[in-house]
């Protein structure tokens, strides 16, 4: 498959393994906290990585409306970035939100067509091209612009996911609107219920059987032939049995071309996504702004908001309750306003100080029970709550050592993601300063496969005396192995020091890994 080049490519694709794990530090939390949900302030390629050792494989829906590079200035971010620089900035981001997506999760973005094809381009090569579901067409206007050569009044959805091949057998389908349940109607006095009519015939392209070549007589007794290029949608056997089944209409006269009759009943579970959304189906970026001004009375704070019956759309289709979701560009944090009125959890990223002054206020609220956008759609009304928090220092300093301000929690997390390559699954804010020490402090963070992996670090065992907590010695020994006595595999065991020989490490199955000298910094 080609790859894209560009100026600063290669640094770009190695930019994702240098940056460092931070701390997350809560700086306010907004009704039911234990909800799960977190909305996090700073940088998003930082905060994406101190989100992978407790979130990677767990995300099922990633949103983003990244900067699109359109050569103006908007209030809140830089969207005038040189084509290379804004390739280099997206694609580290992207293979991390890859890493960040379950097995069955899929990631949308929208973008225009300043860099859509481009983007299409390095999303093949993150995601890979087999993992390409579609390029859905969103009407973000019903106005002309008649000013300009061309008017724009579409943007690009770009749809991947982490794999198709599963994620095609657990995507929802889209619920019937009313406007298509008046499509249909029961003129027959059919007992199967109301239906609406479909043509019968398709395109004849390569594969087709002769057996679809036909003259069809109608009840009239008009002989009717397919269109040309087309053939019928059935052999004539076939088709026979659907008209004895009454499953073909030829008009109230027995007279008109057949069309196959679609019964309600056999659609109500839902409807298959096509890839262009109008306007009054997904709502438009007028609209969006209409439902910012309503929460922030005398402010436009954003140009082109996305309105919350988009998100919802796309709730619809790649999410459940209760499944998370995370957008790493939250802007005026429409994501995570939809997902809570859905049911669903979510994670948002912001840099700029509107992620407190507009996102924080939106939020809550919502956890309050505004009853704008999708609200009494979905029959908000309130409750739940999220963490605002913001990006802390670094765990490790450039030295290597790990910084003085860290605590257990954020460590195991680390050094677990490290090893399993799994998040450490202890509570949705154990990897966060200030909010506790997960569900339980214990040094034995879990058994991957046959291992054990432990952490002596920080007086965890009570003691920070050497031969009570940081420091591997006999009695800490008895200690870790009494936390897993059905245990027959092997221990990794990280902490200070060791005091055991290395023939008393062997014979008890332990490896050591002396903090902070033997951890790999990501």
């Amino acid at each position: 498959m080609p790859d894209l080049s560009w100026l600063g490519d290669r640094r770009a694709r190695l930019a994702a393994g240098r940056v460092p794990y931070r701390l997350l530090e809560v700086v306010d939390e907004v009704g039911d906290a234990g909800s799960g949900n977190l909305l996090i302030q700073g940088d998003n390629l930082d905060a994406l990585k101190g989100l992978l050792p407790l979130y990677a494989g767990r995300v099922k829906c990633v949103f983003i409306d990244p900067p699109y590079n359109t050569r103006s200035a908007f209030e809140h971010y830089d969207d005038n970035l040189e084509h290379s620089q804004w390739l280099s900035m997206m694609y580290p981001r992207l293979v991390l939100l890859r890493d960040l997506l379950a097995e069955d999760g899929s990631i949308w973005v929208t973008i225009d067509d300043n860099e859509a094809h481009y983007l299409k381009i390095i999303m093949d090569e993150v995601f890979g091209r087999g993992n390409f579901v579609a390029n859905v067409f969103w009407q973000k206007t019903h106005t002309r612009e008649n000013r300009t050569d061309i008017s724009a009044v579409h943007d690009h959805l770009l749809l991947f996911a982490k794999n198709r091949e599963v994620w095609k057998e657990v995507r929802n389908m889209l619920p019937v609107s009313e406007a298509q349940l008046e499509r249909y109607t029961n003129p027959d006095g059919d007992p199967r219920g109301n239906w609406a009519s479909l043509p019968a015939h398709a395109k004849a392209e390569k594969g087709r059987r002769q057996a679809q070549f036909f003259t069809v007589t109608t009840p009239s007794g008009r002989t009717i032939d397919p269109p040309a290029g087309r053939c019928w949608l059935y052999t004539e056997e076939r088709f026979a049995e659907m008209v004895a089944d009454n499953r073909i209409w030829f008009g109230a006269d027995g007279s008109n071309a057949p069309r196959v009759k679609k019964f309600l009943a056999e659609v109500q579970a839902g409807l298959v996504p096509i890839t262009y959304w109008p306007y009054d189906e997904a709502g438009t970026n007028g609209q969006a702004k209409a439902e910012l001004v309503g929460l922030f009375p005398g402010e436009t704070p954003f140009s082109t908001p996305k309105p919350e019956r988009l998100l919802q759309r796309i709730l619809q289709i790649a999410t459940n309750p209760n499944d998370l979701v995370l957008d790493s560009f939250l802007g005026s944090g429409t994501t995570a306003a939809v997902a809570h009125k859905m049911g669903r959890r979510w994670i948002g990223v912001e840099m700029g100080e509107h992620a407190a002054t507009h996102c924080l206020p939106r939020l809550a609220k919502v956890v309050e029970g505004e009853q704008g956008g999708i609200s009494q759609g979905v029959g908000w009304k309130g409750g739940g709550g999220f963490r605002f928090m913001r990006l802390g220092e670094p765990v490790f300093q450039d030295d290597g050592r790990i910084a003085p301000s860290v605590r257990f929690a954020p460590l195991a997390a680390y050094l677990w993601f490290l090893e399993t390559h799994t998040p450490l699954r202890a509570g949705p804010a154990a990897g966060c300063r200030n909010a506790g020490e997960g569900n339980k402090a214990s040094p034995l963070l879990g058994i991957h496969g046959d291992t054990a992996i432990a952490l002596l670090y920080n007086g965890i065992l009570g003691d920070r005396r050497p031969q009570g907590g940081n420091v591997l010695t006999h009695a800490v020994w008895e200690q870790l192995r009494a936390l897993a006595p059905a245990h027959a595999g092997r221990w990794l065991v990280y902490g200070e020091a060791t005091r055991l020989q290395p023939a008393t490490l062997k014979r008890h199955g332990i490896g050591f890994r002396q903090i902070p000298y033997e951890i790999a910094v990501r």
